[in-house]
């Protein structure tokens, strides 16, 4: 049986989910529909011959390319196997790095005893065992995944929105209705294309894109879509920085009918790791460390809701 060798734990005191001031990070709605038992640093040590991928090692996915704002490339070019014009895991810089980081530091993991490997999205929460010990690239938790991994509680919360370009018929929208003749794409198996089919529901069908980046490309296209849905730190970073003549139309909340949406954490179904994990991160809400994290890497401008 493969070890866990979680060492000393870094969680000095027994640890609760905790509320905080910040709805975007930590210590929002729970990811189950029970609360969890709190955990301890004693409990989290007695699972010491629970199982990891590699003894000693915490092994950690993500997806490749990994995309700023969440990950960004270090200098002097990332290191293999990572995408080179993407962002590099393993830097430790970009919001969801430097989560994975903390997270391994509470559970008594330096830097060094961190592998970082390629898994694609829809594998993170696939059915069957793992080779990673947990994923991390903004899986938004919802019950059907939850039934083939464990989901983590949420490090962020925060909606999905809508990206076009400026001079789009669609720019100026103000309410879901105007939406309801755009083409609009988001990436295979994420819950933008859920939030596209469920909540806009438009006259046209959705385009559906391997990846992001495509969705992306046929937006700067004339002949390609309207627009495409994204989580909100990725709108801002893609009319921030990546697309010239990209806009924010708005995010699709509670106003609009959209259920709220955190990103968890996956583990192998029944994972013994999960309960630590939660503990972790419920520690980085309490200590302000996601707050921090969540200022340093997503600092983008109040948004507005749309409308239905």
């Amino acid at each position: 049986m493969r070890k866990l060798m979680l060492g000393v734990v870094a969680l000095a005191l027994t640890v609760t989910a905790c509320a905080n001031d910040n709805p975007s990070v930590g210590g929002g709605p729970s990811s189950q529909s029970v609360a969890p038992t709190p955990v301890s640093a004693s409990s989290c040590a007695q699972q010491s011959s629970s199982s990891l991928t590699t003894a000693g090692q915490l092994t950690i996915g993500t997806d490749n390319p990994a995309f700023p704002p969440y990950f960004e490339g270090r200098e002097g070019g990332n290191t293999e196997p990572w995408d080179p014009e993407w962002g590099d895991p393993t830097s430790g810089d970009g919001f969801e790095s430097a989560v994975a980081f903390a997270v391994a530091e509470q559970l008594g993991y330096s830097r060094d005893a961190v592998t970082w490997i390629p898994v694609a999205f829809n594998n993170s929460y696939a059915p069957g065992e793992k080779d990673f010990d947990f994923f991390i690239g903004q899986v938004t938790f919802n019950e059907a995944r939850a039934e083939n991994a464990d989901l983590s509680e949420g490090y962020y919360f925060g909606n999905q929105t809508v990206v076009v370009m400026a001079d789009s018929e669609f720019a100026t929208a103000t309410t879901i209705t105007e939406l309801k003749d755009a083409e609009l794409g988001a990436q295979v198996g994420t819950t933008s294309l859920a939030t596209i089919e469920e909540v806009i529901q438009p006259t046209v069908d959705p385009a559906v894109f391997n990846t992001t980046d495509d969705a992306i490309e046929s937006m700067t296209n004339p002949d390609g879509i309207d627009g495409i849905v994204v989580d909100l730190p990725t709108a801002a970073f893609i009319t921030g920085v990546q697309v010239e003549g990209a806009t924010i139309v708005g995010q699709i909340g509670a106003a609009a009918g959209a259920q709220p949406e955190h990103f968890s954490l996956v583990l192998e179904l029944d994972s013994p790791v999960t309960a630590c994990i939660n503990a972790a991160i419920a520690a980085l809400t309490d200590d302000g460390t996601l707050d921090a994290l969540s200022d340093e890497w997503l600092p983008f401008s109040s948004v507005p809701e749309l409308q239905p």
